[in-house]
């Protein structure tokens, strides 16, 4: 008798898809070692061999909703460049950044579980699986968000062939041209200055209190004397914001104005104040410690038989 425990031992150990590991503990009547053998004869069980490779290329994709309500964001990596721009790979990744635009999943271990939208006799980790044999390489679907509004716009904007993806919520009570105008400025906005929270009301306490502490202790070193140091803090935490918060950075195609006061001049036309009411950028491989290949002596051991 196959057990769920021998299909969840043989998947660990693998790598290979759910139903397929059922199927080779099937075929060799429930032997390990020859479902592993039979996985392997069939190009499924190459995906174990690559799961400690570093998976630092890949894509940042977009999906935005015909009538621009929802709108999602993926990054999926692969091993390098080359297999980024494949048309499988590609396609895989779009495919997912759709699917997340109608997930209920508030993590990847949940989204990877769900059926995969192209093949539902296989989840998105099945799937994903299968790829990874097809294509040798190691690929994760690393994150995603997903963004709905009733009254204004979900936009999108990709930077640098899928290096930088940016999706930004818009609210407002009346719909208009000028608001996907908004929208898209926002969004490349969002992908050059980078900025880490939306407003002052949203930085991490701890994170400023840390920085107060930092500009306090330069001011001393400086030797400043006391009565100062409380201003000069003052200054550098509004400088803090200015360079961090979205809505007080300046807007990148105007320095007169900042983001806030951009806002406050399109509500105007539009005759309905637009409030900015999330963003999230994706760039990637961000925070992936990347492996530098030593080439000569990857050489020097291949003729070396190690």
């Amino acid at each position: 008798m196959i057990t769920a425990k021998m299909v969840k031992d043989l998947r660990e150990r693998t790598g290979a898809g759910m139903m397929n590991c059922k199927k080779a503990l099937s075929e060799s009547n429930g032997d390990m070692e020859k479902a592993i053998e039979v996985l392997r004869e069939k190009g499924l069980a190459a995906a174990a061999k690559k799961a400690g490779r570093i998976a630092a290329e890949g894509l940042v994709v977009t999906y935005i909703s015909d009538d621009k309500k929802v709108g999602s964001i993926v990054e999926i990596n692969c091993e390098t460049d080359f297999v980024s721009v494949n048309d499988t790979f590609v396609n895989f990744s779009n495919t997912i950044a759709k699917q997340a635009s109608n997930t209920n999943a508030n993590t990847v271990e949940e989204f990877v579980k769900e059926k995969y939208a192209l093949d539902e006799t296989k989840d998105i980790s099945q799937a994903l699986t299968d790829l990874i044999a097809k294509l040798g390489e190691n690929m994760a679907v690393r994150r995603f968000k997903k963004f709905s509004v009733e009254k204004g716009i979900i936009e999108s904007y990709t930077h640098g062939d899928g290096r930088i993806g940016v999706l930004v919520k818009l609210e407002c009570d009346k719909e208009s041209e000028i608001l996907q105008e908004v929208a898209k400025d926002v969004a490349m906005q969002v992908a050059a200055a980078n900025p880490i929270c939306l407003d002052e009301t949203s930085v991490d306490k701890d994170v400023l209190e840390k920085e107060k502490e930092i500009y306090k202790t330069q001011a001393l070193n400086e030797g400043k004397p006391e009565k100062i140091i409380e201003k000069m803090v003052l200054g550098k935490v509004k400088k803090y914001y200015k360079e961090n918060c979205l809505v007080d950075q300046v807007w990148i195609k105007d320095s007169d104005l900042t983001i806030s006061k951009y806002l406050q001049n399109k509500s105007k036309e539009i005759g309905s104040t637009i409030k900015i009411a999330d963003f999230v950028r994706f760039e990637k491989g961000e925070g992936i410690e990347k492996k530098q290949e030593d080439f000569a002596e990857e050489v020097r051991k291949q003729m070396e038989g190690k």
